[in-house]
């Protein structure tokens, strides 16, 4: 896969890009990254890629001419037709599952926002995809990048030691991810369950998809919404809301 990020501050991708399992899916070639700062393709005499809004108002907007001519340069140099993601407050929540359609992309190109916003001639006729990480707002769109960037690279093919790590991930099962336990087995006194160290793997799976479901439904209820769901775990909401009611 093919990255490119389209920034006015391509220093904050350096460490990022170097790191942990970034950082190896690069050195393994399962992904390559170039960062361009827009700001090279002005053609005004000052460098600006930002104006006044029309109409007045507070706030600064990217024009559309540098960010059009970044894209087309980068896009150039890339074998497929690339997604052309914006970070913006604006755009859908990012999900598990729009990680995992976009690690299937060949080229990808992120597109970072600052100041008030977009000219709504970049979200409407440049990109491919807008998407928000969560209704708060960031100084610009770098952060926003990086993190699903790496839930995107951490997806790729070979990238993770156990390939499985990322099918049994929180959200891949639209469930929210089982507790976890190491050694030691006795730590100040906090034991693991018995269950984990029987060695009976069908008991430990049934015990994790429980905890799963419990966990979700304790933290994140909404994620049960549409989600089909077997007898046994219907039965066990059951026993978990009547006892939530009887409290």
């Amino acid at each position: 896969m093919k990255i490119d990020i389209l920034s006015l501050f391509p220093e904050m991708f350096d460490g990022v890009l170097q790191s942990s399992i970034i950082g190896k899916a690069a050195e393994k070639g399962a992904v390559s990254f170039r960062v361009t700062n827009f700001r090279d393709f002005t053609t005004n005499k000052h460098n600006k890629v930002d104006d006044y809004p029309f109409g007045g108002g507070a706030g600064m907007v990217l024009m559309p001419q540098p960010l059009f001519d970044a894209v087309d340069a980068v896009r150039s140099k890339q074998c497929a037709k690339p997604r052309i993601i914006l970070t913006s407050p604006q755009g859908k929540p990012f999900k598990q599952r729009d990680a995992e359609l976009l690690s299937k992309e060949s080229g990808l190109i992120f597109i970072c926002g600052h100041y008030e916003g977009f000219d709504e001639r970049i979200p409407q006729h440049l990109a491919t995809d807008e998407y928000s990480i969560g209704d708060f707002v960031m100084t610009g769109g770098e952060l926003a990048a990086m993190a699903m960037i790496d839930s995107v690279v951490r997806l790729l093919p070979g990238v993770l030691g156990n390939d499985t790590s990322a099918v049994t991930d929180s959200f891949s099962t639209g469930l929210l991810e089982h507790p976890h336990y190491t050694r030691p087995a006795d730590f100040r006194g906090m034991k693991v369950p018995d269950l984990l160290l029987s060695g009976n793997h069908e008991k430990i799976a049934e015990w994790r998809l429980k905890e799963s479901l419990r966990r979700t439904y304790e933290r994140r209820p909404d994620l049960l919404e549409g989600l089909c769901l077997t007898d046994q775990e219907e039965k066990w909401l059951r026993a978990w809301e009547k006892d939530s009611d009887n409290k």
